[in-house]
């Protein structure tokens, strides 16, 4: 049985990993700090649960005895978070990284993949950004992912198969949830308020679907080396302005929830300027890999989640949703 470690596993994305790479017969290690806790995880047998941070290179090193494969995703992520302390961001997301990977090839570890992100394009009018598109980061955050993409390639080698995978913007329902991101916060809102707040409009940003994106993690395990060692895809699946994206969500949450209609759009203008039109033409080529879900998808599934009851309290008010609001009441350093 191979043993997958994940770090930042009990995050947003991790809760919906965990289970997938667990169904797939995988035994599974999850490192994180769990600033969010560990809720949203499962009880299983072949699952082991460490609270440990990424910087402590030593523990890390540990935990990666026996393991076949590490998918990176620990960070502070997204763009707003970098409300935080400087210094505290370059820690985690770039100066223990390199460290990080040497501790894993020198404990036997197979592959490692790491999770970047399509932020790391910043602004773009080319009609289409594919793989070898110049890196304009914004923040710190786009910047440090791109930094780090190159300190991961210098260790790839026969027995060391390194891959880099920039994802568009995570949408969907997770039982860790996140209302800090395009698609869900626009449902929040929808459902909650009855009004859809769009911060400038134009901006073209593409969007994932949580299940999708975690199952091309589960695949990238077992990819033949030849097709993905030292290799950068992006992971995306529509393209659509802000704007557009909000219309599909006012449209669905109606559908769902017909007594709130009709949901008004507003418009306000944003300093969040990032704008690019992700080409994920690369890992269907070369992979055969294609989303299988939409935007809709997305945003019906957040709606029976609504309707379950499943998230427990408000969450227009309650900042465990937040990942800048809970880091910044944590005081981490």
């Amino acid at each position: 049985m191979k043993k997958i470690l994940v770090t930042g596993g009990a995050g947003y994305k991790g809760c919906v990993l965990v289970p997938k790479l667990l169904s797939a017969g995988y035994a599974v290690v999850v490192y994180d700090l769990m600033l969010f806790g560990s809720d949203g995880l499962p009880k299983h047998p072949q699952l082991e649960v460490l609270k440990a941070d990424i910087r402590d290179i030593p523990a890390f090193s540990k935990a990666c005895q026996g393991v076949d494969t590490v998918i990176h995703m620990a960070c502070i992520s997204n763009d707003p978070s970098f409300e935080l302390d400087e210094s505290l961001s370059r820690t985690i997301n770039f100066d223990c990284f390199e460290p990080m990977v040497i501790a894993a090839k020198q404990a036997g570890v197979k592959r490692f993949l790491y999770v970047s992100s399509s932020s790391v394009y910043g602004v773009s009018d080319a009609p289409e950004v594919t793989e070898d598109h110049p890196l304009v980061p914004l923040t710190l955050y786009n910047k440090y992912k791109g930094l780090c993409e190159p300190l991961l390639f210098k260790h790839q080698s026969p027995d060391f198969v390194c891959v880099t995978l920039r994802p568009a913007t995570v949408c969907g329902y997770s039982p860790r949830m996140r209302f800090d991101l395009t698609i869900n916060i626009l449902t929040n809102h929808a459902v909650n308020k009855g009004v859809i707040t769009v911060f400038g409009g134009t901006q073209k940003r593409p969007n994932i679907h949580v299940d999708d994106v975690t199952e091309l993690y589960v695949n990238m395990i077992e990819y033949p080396v030849a097709k993905i060692a030292g290799e950068t895809f992006n992971v995306g699946y529509e393209n659509f302005t802000v704007a557009q994206l909000a219309g599909f969500v006012k449209k669905t949450v109606e559908e769902e929830f017909p007594a709130k209609g009709p949901i008004t759009i507003t418009t306000t203008p944003s300093n969040d300027n990032r704008s690019y039109h992700v080409s994920s033409r690369k890992i269907l080529e070369k992979l055969g890999w294609k989303p299988k879900r939409n935007i809709e998808d997305a945003v019906r599934g957040l709606c029976a989640a609504f309707k379950d009851g499943r998230f427990g309290q408000d969450t227009m008010s309650n900042e465990a949703f937040v990942n800048v609001k809970v880091v910044k009441g944590l005081g981490l350093k």
